[in-house]
């Protein structure tokens, strides 16, 4: 009896720490932003574990870095803007989106308070980071609304990240400036001006974009600006595809709940993030893990906005059914 539990006894070892040592590499890719976030926890908590996966984060830091990526690289989960995944899809690239879980995350910030709409910019110069990708691409479609011209009403200074402009702005290079979250936040830290300073602050918290948007097109106050996407065949890997979007919601939602450990343990994998900005910024980002299919209202709405302004943001025409992950 007591040989017989030793062996089993051994045997349970051996696989638990089979499992550890054998685990196989599971490489998600993203951004800094928001979209990226709970997948530290996942990887803390080692989520996947069970099914004898390891998580590990791959940093891409623009959209050059992330089509390199989905072409040439190991990568099985991608976090990506809605229009790359539509635009891929349309090239033909083997890309299923999962979710869309960033609906809110762009805002002007600038050093005149009473700057309120974005007309009110009008002739100013204004600094934008990634040319042609999603922040650019709802102000502009904002713009356009408002019957300006983008080129002609606007002096857009682009630079390759919000980080690099959120820099600009600290620095006093700038004046206004189009930012993602957290870089809004981080900024408004770095420069005295979050909500405790009541005198004087040196930048404020101006258009709320995706504020803007509802007003504008006549709809909810949220755009479908990034999720996360599967890269190859789905076949075969439904039980993983499955228990990724299961443990990202779990995962998102902790994030939201715990905003100042969060901010905590993404820092320690994104240092160029400032930890107390980030947790502010979790307040103002509207975050919400929804299936793609479920979300497909909402994103053909803005993929036939981007289609009649630009087609070729989104690969010349509106994907098909085969874009989404059922």
């Amino acid at each position: 009896m007591i040989k017989r539990f030793k062996i089993l006894f051994l045997a349970t070892a051996f696989y638990l720490l089979s499992n550890q040592l054998f685990a196989e590499k599971l490489v998600v890719a993203g951004p800094f932003a928001s979209v990226s976030h709970p997948i530290m926890h996942m990887i803390k908590t080692n989520a996947l574990k069970d099914l004898g996966k390891e998580i590990e984060f791959r940093l891409w830091k623009n959209p050059d870095e992330l089509r390199a990526l989905v072409l040439n690289s190991d990568v099985k989960f991608i976090a990506v803007p809605t229009n790359v995944a539509a635009n891929l899809y349309n090239k033909n690239i083997d890309i299923k989106l999962l979710n869309v879980s960033v609906w809110g995350i762009l805002g002007m910030v600038s050093r005149n308070q009473d700057l309120k709409t974005l007309s009110d910019f009008k002739d100013k110069e204004i600094v934008v980071p990634f040319r042609a990708d999603m922040p650019d691409i709802v102000f502009q479609e904002l713009i356009k609304k408002r019957g300006l011209d983008p080129k002609k009403d606007f002096k857009l200074k682009y630079v390759s990240s919000p980080i690099d402009a959120m820099q600009m702005l600290v620095l006093r290079q700038v004046d206004h400036a189009l930012l993602a979250e957290p870089a809004i936040s981080i900024a408004l830290r770095k420069t005295g001006s979050f909500p405790i300073k009541l005198i004087a602050p040196d930048l404020y918290r101006s258009v709320d974009l995706q504020e803007e948007w509802g007003k504008l097109f006549k709809t909810e106050a949220k755009v479908p600006q990034a999720g996360m996407a599967f890269l190859g065949k789905t076949e075969g890997n439904e039980e993983l595809i499955n228990r990724f979007m299961t443990e990202y919601e779990k995962s998102l939602n902790w994030y939201k709940s715990n905003p100042k450990e969060a901010a905590q343990l993404v820092v320690k994998t994104l240092p160029m993030l400032e930890a107390e900005g980030l947790a502010d910024s979790i307040e103002h980002v509207n975050l919400n893990s929804v299936n793609a299919i479920d979300s497909k209202k909402d994103l053909e709405f803005f993929y036939d906005i981007l289609k009649n302004s630009n087609p070729k943001l989104i690969g010349g025409k509106l994907p098909s059914q085969g874009l989404y992950y059922e």
